[in-house]
């Protein structure tokens, strides 16, 4: 299968139409949310495009396709707007992987045994084998720190690449 791997969207409504633009274009199967889907939080700028009940509206067109995780900017709220479940966090095989997913602001509380781990939170994206795990990041779709590029991941099959908003790879993991 095709999954489309997000994180900290941060209610910019340009970053969603990016994201379902490419879920289309590349006939994905799902779209994993990392976090940090509405609010942008008190450390973050107002993100540009910031239009939280756009998002909230086109996220919920794909309902069916959407596996999200709460971040820790997802409050309450959030959960009576969006018509899919936000979950702490996610694990199954995917792709013939065991797959570990949060937003990442408790990852060092993480001690289990998936062969790969997304999250966010970051904001840069991030691919490295610690343990016996594979830590994956796709950085931020609206708001990347540390002079990275506003990135997500495509993770076909056996092949996880994150690639920038204007198409270039910033990393690709084969397995």
């Amino acid at each position: 299968m095709k999954y489309l791997v997000c994180s900290d969207i941060h209610g910019a409504i340009d970053s969603v139409d990016f994201l379902i633009d490419k879920f289309e274009t590349l006939k994905c199967d799902k779209i994993i949310l990392l976090g940090d889907v509405l609010y942008h939080g008190p450390r973050n700028d107002l993100p540009n495009f910031y239009e939280p009940k756009a998002v909230i509206k086109k996220l919920n067109l794909y309902k069916d396709k959407i596996i999200c995780i709460k971040g820790n900017c997802e409050a309450e709220v959030d959960q009576m707007v969006l018509d899919f479940k936000i979950l702490d966090s996610y694990y199954g095989t995917i792709n013939d992987l065991d797959a570990h997913f949060e937003h990442g602001h408790h990852l060092d509380e993480y001690n289990g045994d998936a062969e790969v781990v997304f999250y966010g939170h970051i904001h840069i994206p991030v691919c490295e084998k610690k343990d016996n795990s594979l830590y994956i990041n796709p950085g931020s779709i609206t708001l990347p720190k540390n002079n990275t590029k506003r990135s997500y991941i495509i993770w076909d099959e056996h092949e996880i690449i994150c690639y920038g908003m204007d198409d270039t790879i910033v990393f690709s993991y084969k397995y």
